[in-house]
């Protein structure tokens, strides 16, 4: 006689949503935006912010080790302090750039932090689940892979609540940190800026404004193996 396995009792019938269901799925996907400039004053209520915790949260993570922390951010003043580390290091990076390149790039408008009423750092504990890690044996950083999944679940849950989200990656980790109070051991994974919008751009707004375009699919599939003589 087989014996039934506890985790048994956990499982649930499996299947497709229904149609309406997978609409609004792909929907979030694909008009999903990175928001730099277009956010309103408005804060957002606090049992919509838990929302998008808790769609974070649920993330898929490696060996279920969820290593992320979520640090919100509502100051002014912490806000302004980490704009003028952005744009400390705004300025470094625009001088990586020349030409035309370097004059699209400064005409990016980058005020996110600023005008979004809610920040949130995301934060990766590479101890949270202990030395040894079930998936993350052989690749450490399967930890930070985990916690952008929880990015990604936050920013589609937040485009379903009519939540714009801009990503800010342009900061040394050390001014962050500082600002924060992050541990040294503590990656930051992402500062994202949230508030409402009532505008988004019908394509992603680099390629709007002629920065780069996306690349077609058919490129990028590869049956079976990498495709021979494609470096």
């Amino acid at each position: 006689m087989q014996m039934k396995c506890p985790a048994d009792d956990a499982l649930k019938a499996a299947g497709p949503f229904a149609r309406d269901e997978l609409e609004a799925v792909y929907r979030a996907i694909h008009t999903r935006r990175d928001v730099r400039d277009q956010f309103l004053p408005d804060a957002l209520p606090e049992d919509l912010v838990q929302r998008l915790l808790e769609a974070a949260h649920a993330a898929p993570s490696v060996g279920f080790m969820q290593p992320w922390s979520f640090i919100l951010i509502r100051e002014e003043a912490t806000r302004q302090a980490a704009h003028e580390a952005f744009s400390r290091a705004n300025e470094e990076a625009a001088g990586l750039f020349s030409g035309e390149r370097a004059d699209t790039y400064r005409s990016l408008k980058l005020e996110g932090i600023r005008k979004a009423p809610l920040s949130i750092c995301v934060t990766c504990d590479p101890d949270r689940a202990g030395p040894v890690v079930l998936g993350r044996t052989h690749n450490p950083r399967m930890d930070v892979y985990s916690t952008v999944c929880a990015v990604q679940n936050l920013w589609l849950a937040a485009r379903a609540e009519g939540v714009g989200v801009g990503w800010v990656s342009i900061f040394h980790d050390a001014d962050i940190k500082a600002l924060l109070g992050i541990p040294d051991r503590v990656e930051i994974v992402a500062w994202l800026c949230l508030g409402y919008v009532d505008q988004l751009y019908s394509e992603p707004e680099l390629s709007v404004k002629g920065w780069r375009e996306r690349l077609p699919l058919d490129e990028l599939v590869h049956e079976g193996r990498w495709p021979t003589g494609k470096a």
